[in-house]
């Protein structure tokens, strides 16, 4: 090769014999870490993922995407508390993404066209048969991911229809149901056999289970009401916010008094509260030890309701007394005129916990002529005695697995600290990947940890502000009975919510990297560039300056020292 001098000319391509790579000190590198929606569900759905089909008008293929991890969109679209909003980067910026309502129009859609579920072929009859007692949500999700990991599956329910709270304590305001019975039928339908009106401790024993069956799962639920008194005084004719709850969803009706308190902060006092509303009670108070939802308050000390669930409340009438107690039932006989209610405050401890303490002197009392707790509910031990050892929840580890008892696992609110449909969904597909390591005699893979990418890396200058589609509500003065209160979003709507969405840690194929590079050693091949496996680095070329990772939108592109 001829040497030129600096008043020549080069030949053309002599300057790729000049490897400038080797000036560099950092190198980028395509690194996929989780988007904070994915991170917060606790049903580990990727809302980053099915959003992006979405933007690509793959609606189908965006719905695989959720119930390859959550089989009951239609559901959870409506009644999760989506953790993932509360997480979007996208709220540090103008408004979070209406994830739960692109979750929902996906699920009602699979319905209304039969999308079918994408499952594998149907177990062998020689595989592995597995129980499954509960048909509540962490039942059905552990029977569906067992079907998917080739196994025979048996669900048993003591109730003659599945769904379990959804189907017999949700108000269809929230949850329509013929949107829950569509869902379950298809998800039924996917090969598990259904046995209903069974019940586990009358029918059949956990020794059959054991003796039957490879592994058990246990997805019982939590439907035995604590005992709740003032100074060990009851009213009579106490009623739980659950027990009514149900009457509701069954009967359509419930007692209406003309004034109530309901006790508790979650979501069975918010649901029975609105229902009495809707039933005919003038004055409905709920009384919690908690703080309503709000910006600057903790979420520690905050109610566990959904909080657009307690301003829908608020908006029907519902009183809400927050940092309360009950100093003392008032009583003329056996029946309730009254409460003494007293301020409560929630005060940290050397050791970290909170103890909520009553302020002397801060009594207030308060008319009513009903009081209904709605404090919870620990595992009726019916059938399970031996496996509760006098605990109120089951103790399982973060797999579902029942400690000393092998191949029984448990998950949803019969393990306590759960209570929420995307927790329970979770619960069954986790203890799904356990029972099939457990019955194949393989360790599960300790779980990585996960990186997140913050707010602060993602590129803002690529990105308009652009609000928030609104949900439909449905307007007070039509909330009579079970009309459903939210409406769903348009395929319109839809996808203009999708094109908001930042694709925190995962590449949207903009070009940035391959347009910008200096060295032009950002290659792209000639496919489709989708999702960043098509932009090639050519570190022969790349110094290492970081236009690159500086200009990515979604911080797909980080620098690594070279090594």
């Amino acid at each position: 090769m001829a040497i030129l001098n600096r008043g020549a000319f080069a030949h053309p391509s002599t300057s790729l014999q000049y490897h400038t790579g080797t000036w560099r000190v950092q190198k980028p590198v395509h690194e996929h870490r989780a988007a904070p929606c994915h991170n917060a569900c606790p049903a580990g759905e990727d809302a980053q993922a099915y959003l992006a089909k979405i933007a690509e008008g793959r609606f189908q293929e965006a719905w695989e995407t959720i119930v390859r991890i959550n089989p009951l969109p239609a559901a959870t679209g409506r009644v999760c508390h989506h953790p993932c909003e509360g997480a979007c980067n996208r709220g540090e910026y103008d408004e979070a993404l209406a994830i739960h309502s692109a979750e929902r129009f996906l699920g009602d859609e699979a319905i209304k066209h039969n999308w079918p579920y994408p499952m594998p072929p149907a177990p062998l009859e020689s595989a592995p048969a597995v129980a499954v007692v509960g048909a509540g949500p962490a039942g059905l999700s552990a029977a569906y991911h067992l079907i998917r990991r080739g196994y025979n599956v048996t669900l048993f329910d003591e109730l003659p229809e599945a769904g379990g709270v959804l189907r017999t304590a949700i108000p269809q305001y929230r949850l329509p149901r013929d949107i829950l019975h569509a869902e379950v039928q298809r998800l039924l339908a996917t090969g598990m056999k259904f046995e209903p009106q069974k019940r586990l401790g009358r029918d059949f024993y956990i020794e059959d289970l054991q003796r039957d069956y490879a592994a058990v799962f246990l997805g019982i639920g939590n439907r035995h009401d604590r005992e709740w008194s003032v100074d060990g005084v009851t009213p009579r004719g106490l009623r739980s916010g659950l027990e009514l709850l149900e009457e509701w969803v069954a009967l359509g009706s419930v007692p209406t008094p003309q004034s109530v308190a309901v006790v508790g902060g979650g979501n069975t006092a918010v649901d029975i509260a609105r229902v009495l509303k809707r039933a005919g009670t003038h004055e409905v108070h709920v009384i919690t030890h908690q703080a309503l939802p709000g910006v600057d308050v903790p979420p520690e000390i905050t109610m566990t309701a959904i909080a657009r669930e307690i301003t829908q409340a608020q908006d029907e009438g519902v009183i809400f007394h927050e940092f309360r107690g009950i100093r003392r039932l008032i009583l003329r006989g056996e029946k309730v005129v009254g409460l003494e209610l007293v301020h409560m405050k929630k005060v940290p401890q050397a050791d970290g916990k909170l103890l909520t303490k009553a302020f002397e002197g801060t009594e207030t009392v308060l008319h009513v002529e009903q009081v209904i707790p709605a404090i919870g509910q620990d595992v009726l031990p019916f059938g399970v005695e031996g496996l509760l050892e006098n605990r109120p929840f089951f103790a399982v580890d973060h797999n579902g697995a029942l400690a000393k008892h092998p191949g029984i696992f448990v998950g949803g609110d019969a393990c306590g600290g759960r209570g929420t449909l995307s927790r329970a969904i979770g619960d069954g597909r986790r203890a799904a990947e356990a029972i099939d390591a457990y019955i194949q005699g393989k360790e599960l893979p300790q779980p990585a940890p996960v990186q997140v990418v913050p707010y602060s890396q993602i590129n803002l200058n690529y990105f308009e502000h652009a609000a928030r589609v609104k949900t439909p509500v449905l307007p007070l003065e039509a909330r009579k009975g079970s009309e459903e209160v939210e409406g769903g979003l348009s395929q319109t709507q839809i996808f203009a919510e999708s094109q908001r969405c930042f694709s925190c840690g995962n590449c949207f194929a903009c070009d940035n990297c391959w347009t910008l590079c200096p060295d032009s050693a950002v290659l792209k091949t000639t496919e489709l560039a989708s999702d960043g496996s098509h932009y090639v680095f050519d570190y022969d070329y790349c110094k290492g300056c970081g236009l690159c990772a500086h200009e990515c939108p979604c911080s797909f592109i980080v620098m690594k020292e070279e090594l």
